[in-house]
């Protein structure tokens, strides 16, 4: 988290980690689409030829809080191929939370858990806590055949902590939910670590109703 004090801004970093072709760059594509212009600014990517990510996306998202403060939420993905871990490392340094953008398809197995331990021993190289940094976890390509069926889905969440989503990110399906999701683990984080509420009069709830409402799925309250 990044704060200006003579602006009253406050910047919160959220990064797709994922393996190759999950879908990482195609949920900020989506958000991009779903969210208002006035809330959204420009998609930047930096591509290789055969249109994965290179270096990393970013889609800056920015609102007045209820506070008065400018809150902007920044969202990266990484790349996926294992020859830029290097910079995987360098883009979730200073990540305030995590998305991890799985495959569902069997054949995709080897690689989600492979790209998941890479995230976690990153996170560690960035001086992070793995067992607690916020984290959700999206199986994306739910429309795809031979996929983890539901219930295995299901039975992998309950093992775990972290909240897990189901996504068709080209339909947009789940994207919103995924990133409200890391956005409230985040955010419960941040206040904990900051006392948010206490120094800037930023209310947790109220704070969740305005990105609702900016990204379009709720309504602030009066």
């Amino acid at each position: 988290m990044q704060l200006d004090f003579k602006a009253r801004e406050l910047t919160v970093k959220l990064v797709y980690y994922g393996p190759a072709l999950s879908g990482k760059t195609t949920n900020l594509q989506a958000i991009h689409r779903l969210v208002s212009p006035a809330t959204s600014g420009r998609l930047m990517t930096l591509e290789t030829r055969d249109d994965r990510t290179l270096f990393f996306d970013l889609l800056p998202l920015s609102f007045k809080a209820g506070s008065g403060i400018q809150v902007r939420i920044k969202l990266f993905t990484v790349p996926g191929q294992v020859i830029h871990n290097a910079t995987r490392r360098l883009v979730l340094q200073g990540a305030d939370g995590v998305a991890f953008i799985a495959d569902s398809q069997h054949r995709e197995t080897k690689a989600n858990q492979v790209a998941f331990l890479n995230m976690r021993e990153n996170l560690k190289e960035n001086g992070f806590n793995p067992q607690s940094h916020p984290l959700v976890i999206q199986f994306n390509k739910r429309d795809l055949q031979d996929i983890r069926t539901d219930e295995e889905i299901d039975t992998l969440a309950k093992r775990g902590k972290e909240p897990v989503f189901k996504a068709v990110a080209t339909r947009g399906t789940g994207v919103i939910e995924t990133l409200l999701g890391l956005m409230e683990l985040t955010w419960a984080r941040l206040e904990s670590e900051h006392q948010l509420q206490k120094k800037f009069g930023i209310e947790p709830e109220r704070f969740l109703l305005d990105v609702r409402e900016r990204l379009g799925v709720g309504e602030a309250a009066e």
